[in-house]
């Protein structure tokens, strides 16, 4: 059952909370910010990919938005006199539709942006990491090692790493797997934080798919 369900949505509730924190009654106004937490969330993470952006937290009420990014390199993202953040700003209320003056005076706006102190616990970063430099055609095998023995010495008490594809030019396509520590997947109470992140390669896409037990 672990490995056939999203590890992340399998703890919603338990040991982990939802990226999006909001609800309205309203089935048009549910529909509208669902679509709008997509867009948003999208492009923050292609936008500050480079910033090895991990998560992006979307909070809503009727008269403004918190927007929460933890990032491993938050100077990126600030910018200059927090010229990135104003960019940001800017992007969002267009996605949100607000154009003239006075809607934003009324709606407040917010941007918190916190580092990741360690971020080879964060699958997402890992993934991202991992896949980066596949693209690049760094030895696969040595590159999961490495990155797994990191992740350990963060303090993780296990690593697994699925990879998937036409590897390293292959004619064929396989799946390769490799853990290290324990991963238990069927415990809900576990700490276990999932990402899956694709590779562009010269013979296709290469999935890479990560489980770190913290």
């Amino acid at each position: 059952m672990g490995n056939k369900v999203n590890a992340n949505a399998l703890r919603l509730g338990i040991s982990k909370t939802w990226d999006s924190r909001w609800f309205f009654s309203n089935k048009r106004l549910f529909r509208e910010s669902l679509f709008q937490d997509i867009k948003i969330r999208r492009y923050m993470m292609k936008k500050f990919s480079v910033a090895g952006l991990t998560q992006v937290e979307i909070e809503r009420s009727l008269s403004g938005m918190n927007l929460i990014l933890h990032s491993v390199r938050p100077g990126m993202i600030i910018g200059r006199g927090g010229k990135g953040l104003e960019e940001v700003k800017a992007h969002v209320m267009e996605q949100l539709d607000i154009v003239a003056k006075k809607d934003k005076e009324k709606f407040k706006l917010e941007i918190k942006v916190e580092q990741v102190k360690k971020p080879f616990l964060s699958a997402r970063y890992v993934a991202d990491f991992m896949a980066e430099r596949i693209a690049r055609n760094f030895p696969h095998r040595g590159l999961i090692h490495n990155t797994m023995d990191k992740a350990k010495e963060s303090g993780a008490k296990g690593v697994k790493v699925t990879i998937g594809g036409r590897i390293r030019g292959a004619n064929i396509a396989r799946r390769e797997k490799y853990q290290i520590g324990k991963v238990p997947l069927s415990s809900v109470r576990a700490d276990i934080d999932y990402a899956q992140s694709p590779s562009l390669t010269r013979n296709g896409y290469v999935g890479i798919k990560v489980w770190i037990c913290r």
